[in-house]
């Protein structure tokens, strides 16, 4: 018996045009094994939608031919279910499929449909909703919602964004309970992740994996300008937890209380949301084709990658030496000025 797979495309995701993909599913998706169907979502949610109807058919397969949104809403209908998900990353990010080591070309990555290794991973849920890369609040869920009002899709507008408004943005007072007890947090953003990174190999998270049972929390404490680039470096260098403006955990769960509702996001969608946020993660819950040839996500920094680390770390060191010795060389003066006056 053939195994049924529906592939959903999103013809809104991202910056690529989605014409030319079923024509290159047609040619290269093993009929051997599959008996294919495409199909188009025509409204936001519609994904969620088609995904439950193939779940009620028993089918084997849906793919994910979009962002990590269309994954988001497609994954929903899957967890807990005996359909698979696998995906061709066609968005602006791509989050999921880069942590996955999946390829981008469209091609390749019907090759590993076709290879058909597939495997139990976690997922996350945040009040209710589940996600599947990241969710978090603070300056990235605002920055969600800015990219949302945009528009206009593609990494351009995301960093756009994020220089118009980083400089603009003021920092909350969380409060995080866990297992441990209750802490308190000043932050920039709290993320929290279930892989890797947020998309375009920007990695919040570097040691996350989707199969150990854990969600890593990320405390991005607040930063001036000079150390804004240390901060962007790391992200893109996977060295971001040896930043000392960052504070990370584990937890299975956990419950963030902030000084007012406001907007969250999960895989990249914001909402609004009351000041109480719960998120917590499922083990295995949700089945996924990965690469059978890159089952080992690597996230690892290269040698290079440390050593711009440690350079910007060394230069930060060094700047706030100089900044703690010119305070105690003017509160001298001053003592001095005093003592002449009198």
């Amino acid at each position: 018996m053939k195994k049924k797979i529906v592939f959903i495309i999103n013809p809104n995701s991202g910056a690529v045009k989605k014409d030319g993909i079923p024509e290159l599913i047609e040619k290269y998706i093993d009929k051997e094994q599959f008996d294919c169907q495409i199909q188009y979502t025509e409204y936001a949610g519609h994904a969620t939608e088609l995904s439950r109807q193939a779940v009620e058919k028993q089918t084997e397969v849906v793919v994910a031919v979009g962002g990590d949104g269309t994954v988001n809403e497609i994954g929903r209908a899957l967890v807990n279910t005996d359909t698979a998900m696998g995906i061709l990353p066609c968005g602006s990010g791509n989050g999921l499929a880069r942590h996955l080591a999946l390829p981008l070309n469209i091609r390749k990555s019907i090759e590993i449909l076709n290879q058909y290794d597939v495997q139990a991973l976690d997922y996350g849920i945040i009040n209710n909703i589940p996600f599947f890369c990241t969710c978090g609040m603070g300056f990235d869920a605002f920055i969600s919602m800015k990219f949302a009002e945009a528009g206009k899709r593609g990494v351009i507008t995301y960093v756009q964004k994020v220089l118009e408004e980083g400089l603009k943005y003021k920092p909350q007072t969380y409060e995080i309970e866990d297992e441990t007890g209750v802490h308190k947090y000043k932050a920039f953003l709290i993320s929290v992740a279930n892989a890797s990174q947020y998309g375009n190999n920007a990695y919040i998270a570097p040691q996350a994996s989707m199969s150990d049972g854990y969600l890593d929390v990320i405390i991005m404490e607040p930063f001036d300008v000079l150390e804004a680039p240390q901060v962007a470096i790391d992200m893109l260098n996977k060295t971001l937890n040896k930043n000392t403006k960052i504070k990370t955990f584990r937890a299975k769960s956990i419950h963030i209380h902030r000084e007012s509702e406001g907007v969250i996001h999960y895989d990249g969608d914001p909402i609004e949301a009351e000041a109480d946020v719960n998120i917590s993660l499922v083990k295995s819950g949700i089945k996924i084709i990965v690469n059978h040839d890159e089952n080992t996500i690597q996230c690892q920094p290269n040698f290079i990658q440390n050593a711009f680390s440690e350079l910007f770390c060394n230069i930060d060191h060094i700047r706030k030496e100089m900044t703690k010795q010119g305070r105690k060389v003017q509160a001298l003066n001053k003592v001095i000025l005093r003592k002449l006056k009198n």
